[in-house]
């Protein structure tokens, strides 16, 4: 149990935000399985769509602070270059 004012309210501050970044890595982890999927079964149109939706789940997710700006970068260039595989070998 916390003994000051001060720790109390960081506790029940960590715990709301802990359940805000639990919810974005879950939405920004469903977006990329949704994204995989369409890669998986060569659906160039709809894997489009789906990298749309990662970028901003995951832009909005570095903006909050749940994850590094780096890390949003890094991930986004990673499923680019996936989507870019799949153009080209249609």
């Amino acid at each position: 149990m916390p003994t000051t004012k001060s720790a109390a309210k960081r506790l029940r501050s960590s715990a709301k935000r802990k359940l805000r970044n639990q919810v974005r890595k879950s939405l920004n982890r469903t977006a990329e399985k949704k994204f995989m999927a369409l890669v998986e079964a060569n659906n160039a149109e709809g894997a489009t769509a789906a990298l749309a939706d990662c970028f901003s789940a995951l832009d909005r997710a570095a903006k909050e602070g749940t994850i590094h700006t780096n890390k949003a970068d890094r991930k986004k260039a990673r499923l680019t270059v996936k989507l870019k595989a799949l153009a080209a070998a249609k």
